[in-house]
């Protein structure tokens, strides 16, 4: 799986976008990548159908030539509340709200909800109910942003 997430990557990052994240389902044979604009973000940053189609074309004729067998190609935008993987995820989002899932308890919990305050060796400094916690992103079960209700009621 390392080499396809691997292959996604310099696929991806050929055409000026960047993996967010990419999913296996159905004995390997649907595969669905999540692309981003690589540090943009702010109007005009997010990813349009036509990035998609794109992405997609490439991937198809890539996975043809590389012997990757697969029923169903997806490729979208890994939305509002999307997973938090790597380091430069958290560094990017810093000052955004995530949800933590941890796979080792720390202080008898697993899950934490708060502010990202940044990432420093190799932890993810977050701030949750009053208190910073940091958290081993080698624990990380899972990490994604909360989307935020804007002034009038848009996200």
């Amino acid at each position: 799986m390392r080499s396809l997430e691997e292959l996604f990557d310099r696929t991806v990052r050929g055409l000026g976008y960047e993996l967010a994240d990419f999913e296996i389902s159905n004995h390997g044979k649907m595969l669905r990548v999540f692309i981003d604009k690589i540090h943009e973000t702010g109007p005009g940053s997010q990813i349009t159908l036509a990035d998609c189609e794109a992405v997609s074309r490439q991937l198809m004729r890539v996975l043809e030539v590389e012997g990757v067998g697969y029923d169903r190609l997806e490729v979208s935008s890994p939305g509002l509340d999307r997973r938090l993987k790597k380091a430069a995820d958290f560094a990017r989002f810093t000052g955004s709200k995530a949800e933590v899932r941890l796979r080792e308890p720390l202080n008898g919990r697993r899950r934490f909800v708060g502010i990202v305050r940044g990432i420093r060796d190799e932890q993810v400094e977050l701030e949750s109910e009053g208190t910073n916690y940091l958290l081993a992103l080698s624990n990380l079960d899972r990490a994604r942003l909360v989307p935020q209700v804007m002034a009038g009621g848009r996200k």
